[in-house]
């Protein structure tokens, strides 16, 4: 009996992976990583020259990524499909081998991997190694503290409404949005709304060469690639040192 063991890969850059993660991928005989069809993937060039000659690989392509809206019955028809079969695929494969699935970020911070070990438990042992979440990467990227004392950072999807956006932003002190491609509009309408668009960041492939770093203000909207992040900091909600 062998088990999928899911390996989280951190922000981008191979050297920000952990040793865990870096030796499960280089002594993998079976390694399976999410990608869009006709792209090679993002997780599969970070573990470029890092895996096994005999490796058998699996890619698993999604059917829709963002080609329709995610809340829509027909994306999430598709998507469930393709979670079950792919939950099945590793189920018959951990039956013989240790399985090794390639995650961006950290698995359990909003990774594809989740649909898949909800499925799996039950049916085959399950590994999650964890990571350093691909945020982290982007908001170092900046250069600068993104949280200070008791800020309160707050996450969001900017597939969120534009006033469920809002709403989050004004009580914030940090934001980090998510998933912003063609969602950018109503991201940049909201953070205006909340007065916050003058600190707003946009950071793509962040630890990468092919890092971008710009101020949103100065971003085209149809600049945006969906896995572009932006990033807000804190504001300083601590006590001054003594003079």
């Amino acid at each position: 009996m062998g088990k999928v063991v899911c390996a989280g890969l951190g922000p981008g850059d191979p050297e920000l992976m952990s040793v865990k993660s870096d030796r499960a991928i280089r002594g993998a005989s079976h390694v399976a990583y999410f990608r869009k069809k006709g792209r090679a993937g993002q997780a599969r060039a970070i573990v470029n020259g890092m895996l096994r000659d005999d490796v058998t690989e699996y890619p698993m392509e999604y059917p829709v990524t963002t080609e329709l809206r995610f809340d829509s019955p027909e994306y999430r028809d598709q998507m469930v499909a393709f979670y079950a079969e792919w939950a099945d695929k590793l189920a018959a494969l951990a039956a013989e081998h240790d399985v090794v699935v390639l995650c961006e970020g950290d698995p359990f911070f909003y990774g594809s991997f989740m649909h898949l070990h909800t499925r799996l438990q039950g049916r085959a042992e399950v590994e999650v190694l964890p990571a350093i979440p691909g945020m982290v990467g982007c908001w170092n990227a900046l250069d600068t503290p993104f949280t200070w004392g008791d800020d309160v950072m707050t996450v969001l999807m900017g597939t969120l409404p534009e006033d469920e956006l809002l709403a989050h932003m004004q009580r914030a002190d940090a934001l980090v949005v998510m998933k912003t491609g063609r969602n950018l509009p109503a991201v940049r309408r909201a953070l205006t709304g909340a007065g916050r668009i003058d600190d707003a960041w946009l950071v793509e492939k962040g630890t990468m060469p092919q890092q971008r770093v710009a101020k949103l203000a100065e971003v085209a909207d149809e600049d945006c690639p969906y896995f572009a992040i932006v990033l807000v900091h804190g504001q300083g909600r601590r006590p001054e040192a003594p003079e």
